[in-house]
């Protein structure tokens, strides 16, 4: 059986995007793998054994395209309130929280965020499916 380890992605600003990761989501360093001409950088927290992996490219200068392939990460909080909150007074920008109710019935309280490289994360209230 497969498990999920890590999902990766491509950053421009290293130390930007390590405190935007720390802040937001209380993720630290787990490890550093320094190459040639490029740094692999994992970040956990003790909630989960799933990380993630950023990608220094050494040298590039212009930000990453993230196409129309791309959608988001997902993390769950015990305090979906709490959390938005905390955010927006560390000077992050999470949009409103939404409340998904197809067809009325409660499926999913949940807002997204973007780190410094345009990708989105959800964050989504912790219950149900969304452990």
């Amino acid at each position: 059986m497969a498990k999920a380890i890590h999902s990766m992605v491509r950053v421009l600003d290293e130390a930007r995007s390590l405190s935007f990761y720390h802040t937001a989501f209380g993720l630290e360093i787990a490890d550093r793998l320094d190459f040639e001409t490029f740094t692999l950088i994992y970040l956990s927290n003790p909630e989960t054994e799933f990380e993630v992996e950023l990608t220094v490219n050494k040298g590039r200068a212009e930000p990453y395209a993230l196409g129309d392939g791309y959608g988001h990460l997902a993390v769950s909080v015990a305090d979906l309130d709490g959390e938005r909150a905390r955010m927006l007074a560390a000077g992050l920008s999470p949009r409103d929280i939404v409340e998904f109710a197809p067809g009325g019935t409660p499926l999913a309280r949940f807002f997204f965020i973007e780190d410094p490289d345009g990708y989105k994360i959800e964050v989504l209230q912790r219950g149900g499916r969304f452990k």
